[in-house]
């Protein structure tokens, strides 16, 4: 095995609502022009994933993919796992079924849950303001089912410092969310399993999606092992920010591998 080998890391890369593996294209190059391996995974009905949004019906649903890549992975085989904003709860998941897999979680601008409780009541606000199409698969008289933000949603409040190239990109390729896969698996996260896991939070100063104190909320009641900070940077940091990003991913490595 060469010295390369022997310093190679695993990143795997779980992308947030709407979007998919797609939107790691700038990161997964630099990371791997580095040396290490990426592996950047569309979760059900996203990306180019074959499911369609009416199929995902709970967000063990949503999360299989990750969920059976980390099941294929051999037990002596650690990886770092990063997730970015509702990736949070994704990789949240596989850090309560894998312990034993993961280096190090590391959440970029994310949702950040822990054993005593998801933080759901700091994001009913942020969601009113949210417009787009809802879609109600179940009747006009139910809840809204699934949703697609509109081209104004995203380009003032996940990409308003993004190149427009990207955001053009974004409104090609991204697909509706199930609204039910938006929380936790019935499966209580512990202090034993999550909690046993080394955790990193990348905090994004200009965020209008997720702002910085709400970020700074869940880092407090949730105090992780280390908390690093991208100043300048919009909700998709991979594309504002993709030079700061990997360079932060890469030193997070470092520490914790």
């Amino acid at each position: 095995m060469s010295k390369k080998d022997e310093i190679q890391s695993h990143f795997v890369l779980v992308h947030g609502a709407f979007h998919g593996a797609w939107c790691w294209f700038k990161v997964a190059t630099l990371l791997k022009a580095a040396g290490h391996k990426v592996t950047a995974l569309d979760l059900a009905a996203s990306g180019v994933h074959r499911k369609q949004v009416h199929e995902i019906h709970s967000t063990s649903d949503y999360v299989e993919p990750l969920m059976e890549f980390m099941a294929s992975l051999p037990e002596n085989q650690r990886v770092i796992l990063v997730g970015h904003s509702m990736g949070g709860l994704s990789i949240a998941e596989a850090m309560e079924r894998f312990p034993h897999k993961i280096s190090v979680a590391i959440f970029v601008t994310a949702i950040m849950p822990s054993p005593d409780f998801t933080p759901s009541e700091e994001f009913k606000g942020l969601s009113a303001r949210m417009d787009g199409q809802y879609t109600f698969s179940n009747g006009p008289d139910n809840p809204p089912t699934s949703f697609l933000p509109s081209r104004h949603y995203l380009s003032s409040y996940l990409y308003q410092l993004s190149p427009s190239e990207d955001l053009m990109l974004a409104t090609f390729l991204i697909r509706p969310v199930a609204l039910n896969a938006i929380g936790m698996s019935s499966k209580k996260l512990t202090k034993e399993k999550y909690g046993s896991v080394s955790r990193v939070y990348i905090v994004c100063d200009e965020d209008a999606s997720l702002p910085e104190n709400v970020q700074r909320w869940m880092i407090e009641n949730n105090p992780p092992d280390e908390v690093n900070l991208i100043s300048g940077s919009d909700h998709m940091v991979m594309f504002t920010k993709p030079n700061e990003l990997c360079t932060s991913l890469q030193v997070i490595t470092e520490k914790y591998c």
